[in-house]
């Protein structure tokens, strides 16, 4: 009897052991954690720039209420008409501060009735100061001249013309993102980004969409083991939604919680596995690897895992969401954008130069703290929007 029971043990020690080489296999690096320095200030101003927990969550529950809602719609996908006075309002409110810039710049081009080249030089100007970046305005402002050049022109003309271009930029990235059933268990998708962009409010969004809008069953993972304030607002997130939330303690290891989620998912039967991840910046090495070890242990399921890699990205931050792309594509394979925070930005223009230089899909854009306010990417919206141009009436009229 004794014997039995010491080679069950050993056993159990046996498998206990296969499964910790896969997450931590020989000759892997030591991951660090961030270090925090602490700064020689004052008590008040350390208070305002750390405030509690409590304080975090009591103020997300504030700026993002839960909306009533309405029973699962047994899968019908999200209807595709867009209310006048509904979304286009709160799209061109949101990009009021990036149109407003673009207009100002106008002025200069539109000084002269004809467009001559020093008028093409400041249209060119004008859209690198609303973020579109060099190479996007300069091939938007070559685009403008081709048939215009010598001729008579006015801001409603120009306007128009730009709209149309940076529409014609942007249609073909403009793709929802695939939440199709698979045979062999849960579409995985991960969603990554730096410190700040709203990974884990992105998140819960598109859980309830995906929930509530397309009738599917979704776990959500706890995958950022960094922050407490992150694992106390998925499980917000997750209690809104109705979801099953997969999370360790504190500290412990993200590639983990990933393998781990997998397995619980398919057993549940989930249609959608959404790991969340650290914040991470991406010019830190330590942090990059990690996430590149969550992507490596996923596999030991399926070669294919993940089957969605997400990055969310702050528009406030301008060009530098170039900086960050082209960092992350080198660690994961980035299928697809989803770009925030375009309501208190002036520069959604980066949105088109993204578009332009790196082809990838834009599932959604987020121009609101509201859940309905993370919403598909409308291309044609979003051009007439963009250069001050009212969508619901030009969008028709074009």
């Amino acid at each position: 009897m004794v014997f039995w029971r010491k080679r069950k043990n050993a056993a159990e020690q046996d498998v206990h052991e296969a499964e910790n080489k896969v997450l931590h296999p020989d000759g892997e690096p030591e991951l660090e954690l961030p270090v925090e320095y602490d700064a020689d200030i004052s008590e008040d101003l350390q208070h305002r720039l750390e405030p509690t927990e409590t304080e975090i969550l009591d103020a997300m529950i504030e700026e993002e209420p839960l909306p009533e809602l309405s029973p699962l719609n047994s899968g019908k996908e999200e209807a595709t008409e867009i209310e006048s006075g509904g979304w286009l309002s709160r799209l061109s409110q949101g990009l009021s501060k990036s149109s407003h810039k673009l207009t100002k710049g106008l002025g200069d081009v539109l000084t002269k009735k004809k467009l001559d080249e020093e008028a093409v030089e400041a249209l060119e100007d004008a859209l690198i100061e609303a973020d579109l970046g060099p190479q996007t305005a300069m091939e938007l402002a070559k685009e403008i001249a081709k048939d215009r050049f010598g001729k008579d022109v006015d801001e409603r003309e120009i306007k128009q013309a730009l709209a149309e271009k940076i529409s014609a930029i942007l249609q073909p990235v403009a793709q929802a993102l695939d939440v199709s059933p698979l045979d062999s268990g849960p579409r995985v998708i991960l969603v990554c980004g730096v410190n700040g962009v709203g990974k884990t409010t992105t998140i819960g969004k598109l859980a309830y969409h995906m929930h509530y809008k397309q009738g599917k069953k979704i776990v959500m993972a706890a995958g950022d083991t960094f922050r407490a304030a992150a694992l106390e607002q998925l499980q917000i997130w997750a209690d809104r939604v109705g979801c099953p939330l997969i999370k360790k303690d504190l500290g412990s290891d993200a590639a983990a919680v990933a393998y781990e989620a997998y397995t619980q998912a398919k057993e549940e039967g989930a249609d959608i596995l959404l790991i969340d991840t650290a914040g991470r910046l991406h010019n830190k090495k330590n942090l990059m690897d990690e996430l590149e070890k969550i992507i490596r242990v996923l596999k030991k399921h399926d070669e294919s895992i993940p089957h969605s890699t997400l990055l969310v990205l702050d528009s406030t931050t301008g060009q530098n969401a170039h900086a960050q792309l082209q960092s992350f594509k080198e660690i994961a394979h980035i299928t697809g954008l989803i770009v925030t925070k375009l309501d208190g930005s002036a520069k959604g223009g980066v949105v088109v130069s993204l578009a332009d230089q790196f082809k990838l899909p834009i599932h959604a854009i987020g121009v609101g703290e509201e859940i309905e306010d993370l919403q598909s990417f409308h291309p044609e919206e979003f051009a007439y929007s963009l250069v001050g141009l009212d969508p619901d009436e030009d969008v028709e009229a074009s």
